[in-house]
């Protein structure tokens, strides 16, 4: 099983599931509320937090004010430019992350902003479905040789295998992220199979699943798929404006989700088999072979006078009882007594 490392967090099938708390833009250019959804996913559990770093005008061309996404009202460089936070802001709030204990990522949408990451030392870089593509900057990402976490929505295995080729020719450690680019993405869009594509076609690649459905529903059934990474949308209060504040999880939302893919997790895998743990409720919940009559020295075992009842304590279970029939006793039994073996001939 592929596996990546992230600041020593072993990351994989084989290990707990890692959720990555998406504040994205939601803070809407405002510190203090970053602060606080910083505060919020900690007290829900959380061990990664990830924001989204732009740089406008290396981002985006001036016709960008006229490009309104299809879940917003006005323009994506509107958007962008109010939900900027200043350099030192940034600096700030990831070493306030830090100071918690978490993990800091970020998203950097252009060259300047990737550049401006790496040079704050960020453990890894997450990269964002629109830039799955965007080749250049794929590569310049991967350029600094640090794990890379890569949304794959609006592309398909072929446009993907081109972002992979680059990522294993820089010798870069990576996770998939199974991802539909629809704000919200309806149940029947999300496309969980599409994990299991990925799988095939990157086996070398840590699969996860980045949401955009309402609620965690699809990251907990992604769990017993293979997916070892969930990513979702996240705010401390869903009546805040905020882009994505829509398609957000809460903290009790958040709280549930690192509980319950840590549970499923645990659950995978096994054989069918009988566990040693099952026997005290094997005492009671088994059918044993007992008489329902008197019987006595060489009588022959019928219908009539044995049948199968609990508990399971007896020697000979009710899986034995048709080898029973027709077969003699060589002593005298009680009615509603468990047979041995040594009561056959």
């Amino acid at each position: 099983m592929s596996e990546i490392i992230i600041n020593g967090r072993k990351i994989g099938e084989k290990y707990p599931p890692f959720i990555i708390v998406e504040i994205g833009i939601n803070h809407n250019g405002s510190f203090k509320k970053a602060i606080r959804m910083v505060d919020d996913a900690y007290e829900a559990g959380a061990e990664c937090v990830k924001f989204q770093d732009h740089v406008i005008d290396d981002e985006m061309i001036p016709e960008a004010k006229n490009v309104i996404p299809g879940n917003a009202n006005e323009s994506i460089w509107n958007i962008m430019e109010k939900a900027t936070l200043s350099n030192q802001e940034i600096i700030d709030l990831k070493k306030y992350v830090e100071s918690k204990g978490m993990l800091y990522l970020s998203t950097p949408f252009s060259r300047a902003s990737a550049d401006r990451l790496n040079k704050l030392g960020v453990k890894a870089f997450k990269i964002g479905s629109g830039e799955c593509n965007n080749y250049p900057l794929v590569s310049h990402i991967a350029s600094f040789g640090k794990p890379i976490i890569l949304s794959t929505g609006m592309n398909d295995i072929k446009s993907v295998a081109k972002a992979v080729k680059i990522l294993r020719k820089s010798k870069v450690k990576y996770v998939l992220m199974q991802c539909t680019s629809i704000y919200p993405t309806p149940y029947e869009k999300v496309n969980l199979g599409a994990i299991s594509d990925l799988k095939e076609a990157f086996p070398d690649a840590v699969i996860g699943l980045s949401d955009h459905s309402l609620g965690i529903y699809t990251c907990l059934g992604a769990v017993s798929l293979g997916a070892s990474v969930f990513e979702k949308h996240f705010t401390s209060n869903k009546k805040w404006d905020g882009p994505d504040v829509a398609i957000s999880i809460d903290a009790l939302e958040l709280k549930q989700l690192i509980e319950g893919t840590a549970v499923i997790h645990t659950a995978l895998g096994g054989k069918k088999k009988i566990l040693i743990e099952e026997q005290p409720t094997i005492d009671f919940a088994y059918a044993c072979v007992v008489t329902i009559k008197k019987i006595k020295i060489g009588d022959i075992l019928t219908k009539d006078n044995i049948w199968v009842k609990r508990p399971g304590t007896g020697e000979i279970k009710a899986v034995e009882y048709d080898k029973l029939l027709g077969k003699k006793v060589k002593t005298n039994i009680n009615k509603n007594t468990q047979l041995k073996w040594s009561d056959i001939r």
